[in-house]
């Protein structure tokens, strides 16, 4: 056998036993009388030790022909060791080794495989592999696994049953770009990779299948961010015979089940807040509640007093930062550029300082009273030593640009604690939004949303006012998943088309077989689909994914490991009829 233990396992009520281990070389000291040598496998890292007065010189000869990476067998007698290093688990024996066996050689690292390495993330990205077997990233990809068993489980016990998708499917206009692949059977036809198995999930419900569930691999061409890859993974879940409120519930136990098995953390119900009040209270639907600094409108306290830029503002808004009245002119200078860059789009930046003294300063003092100041201050409910930062300009636009500073705020004073968990849902989303360039409606979620039942009449008399059977779970200001009660009626899915702009002839050839399949009794039905790799990302203290995807892509998209995208031969191109314009 080529090991009776792992490298991880080992401690004092070994001593005295023989053992072989297998793994990798992480480092060798030698001190020329006796040398020592870590060797790491996926469980921990062990000791060994050859000295002259124990070792065989044939066997310290080789040990010194070692070098880091080797792959290596050796077998001996666990010992105590003189001197214990207490951050290890196996920090109180080591091996003195009697059989020693080269089982591959390696030349040298690129980098320096240790948890504080010396590779820059291009490097690293380069020799995944060996990135892999660094601690951090090993125990990532080993808590990925761990909470895709929890999930499984849990539906599992849920009486959902686990059911696999296609991989090739039709091409569909709405959403984000498709990934293509060519046919070759099918001269100038086309696959598509789905973005979701969102219309599979509807046939299965169709299928009577009641509680579906899938961990599935889903793929967008869309530009590229830190929490975004252009194929990521999804928990998939449909339900029979639910409504809003089942499918809350169902999903809210699986996240409390799994903040409550890896963070040791319950939690009563989760809170519920619509769409319009988390853009009023935060700018965003997707607000982390971690930390206060709610917006406060101005417009009462501010317009009409003869400054000319919240005169003439659609809304004039702020957010309290509580004790920062001592940030200085420099800070606030600091703070003015930031919001102005153009990432942000803001035209400036005031500020009114509450003293710890009482006494009230601000960057418009000669546009208002004292009392006025103390009018917003008390809107605010500031206190002394607390700072409030205020912008203006049309609703749309700085509601998102107040946010953006907000969160800025939050990192720079701390306050978005890895450790510590705030969920909330967010309901009631517009079920359309109006595109300016297209001209017309498209979907906020996707076209087979319903809409609040009692929203309906509005569809033909005022449809931008019609709420959406939807929701978003929220988690530490990350959409974790989000899903919606579906329509499952065929004439109200013709007219959610004909609304985005589908002629009857494009919907039946997009979507007829869905619109066929709700023809044999489509059952009510609806559900979610949580981001499983930022989940897991945040579940594990981050909200970057790629280091909790094992092979991911960089931010252009390419995994440099395989160099991929690539150029394919000119025989497949010609098999597909496909023809490359330079």
């Amino acid at each position: 056998m080529y090991r009776t233990n792992t490298c991880g396992e080992l401690n004092e009520s070994n001593i005295g036993q023989q053992v072989i281990l297998a793994g990798w070389i992480q480092t060798i000291r030698d001190k020329g009388f006796v040398t020592w040598i870590d060797l790491r496998d996926r469980y921990g890292i062990t000791q060994l030790v050859f000295d002259e007065q124990r070792t065989d010189k044939d066997l310290i000869d080789k040990a010194k022909k070692l070098g880091r990476e080797f792959v290596i067998q050796a077998s001996g007698t666990v010992i105590e060791r003189t001197s214990k290093n207490p951050n290890l688990p196996t920090g109180g024996v080591e091996i003195l080794v009697d059989e020693l066996s080269i089982l591959n050689p390696s030349i040298v690292p690129p980098f320096t495989i240790e948890d504080e390495t010396d590779g820059g993330e291009e490097l690293r990205m380069k020799y995944r592999y060996l990135d892999i077997r660094r601690t951090p990233i090993k125990n990532k990809l080993i808590f990925r696994s761990k909470v895709a068993q929890l999930v499984r489980n849990y539906l599992s016990q849920e009486g959902f049953i686990e059911v696999e998708t296609p991989v090739l499917i039709k091409s569909t206009p709405e959403g984000a770009r498709d990934f293509v692949v060519p046919s070759r059977l099918n001269t100038g036809q086309f696959y598509a990779l789905p973005q979701s198995p969102q219309t599979f999930k509807q046939l299965l419900m169709v299928g009577g299948l009641d509680k579906y569930f899938q961990i599935v691999k889903c793929f967008r061409d869309e530009d590229l961010r830190a929490d975004r890859q252009p194929e990521f993974t999804q928990i998939d879940c449909e339900m029979s015979f639910v409504e809003q409120e089942d499918i809350l519930d169902t999903f809210e136990g699986l996240t409390k089940h799994l903040l409550l098995e890896l963070k040791n953390i319950s939690f009563d119900k989760f809170p519920r807040v619509t769409y319009a009040e988390v853009m009023k209270k935060y700018g965003n639907d997707k607000p982390d509640i971690r930390f206060g600094m709610e917006f406060v409108e101005l417009n009462e306290e501010l317009k009409n007093s003869g400054f000319k830029v919240f005169d003439e503002a659609e809304l004039v808004v702020g957010i309290n930062v509580e004790k920062c009245a001592s940030y200085t002119r420099k800070q606030l200078d600091e703070l003015t550029d930031w919001v102005k860059r153009p990432q942000i789009g803001a035209s400036g930046l005031v500020y009114i300082r509450y003293n710890e003294d009482g006494s009230i300063k601000s960057s418009v003092d000669k546009f208002y009273s004292e009392e006025k100041l103390k009018a917003v201050i008390q809107k605010a409910k500031a206190h002394p030593g607390d700072l409030l930062l205020i912008l203006s300009g049309a609703a749309s636009k700085v509601r998102p640009q107040l946010s953006a500073l907000r969160m800025e705020l939050a990192e720079r004073l701390g306050l978005r604690n890895p450790d510590v968990y705030a969920p909330l849902w967010v309901v009631d989303f517009p079920l359309l939004e109006w595109d300016e360039e297209e001209n017309r409606y498209v979907a906020m979620h996707h076209p087979f949303t319903s809409p609040k039942p009692e929203d309906i009449p509005l569809l033909d008399t005022n449809p931008g006012e019609v709420r959406a059977n939807a929701y978003d779970l929220v988690l530490n200001g990350n959409e974790i998943g989000g899903g919606s009660v579906r329509i499952y009626n065929k004439e109200l899915q013709g007219k959610m088309l004909s609304l985005l702009g589908f002629s009857q002839e494009e919907a039946e050839a997009q979507f007829g077989f869905l619109m066929n399949a709700f023809k044999f009794g489509a059952p009510p039905h609806g559900g979610i689909a949580f981001g499983f790799d930022r989940l897991v990302a945040i579940l594990g203290g981050q909200e970057v994914i790629r280091d909790y995807i094992a092979f991911p892509k960089n931010n252009s998209g390419r995994d440099v490991m395989i160099d991929a995208p690539s150029y394919i031969h000119e025989q497949q191109l010609e098999e597909l009829n496909i023809k490359i314009t330079k």
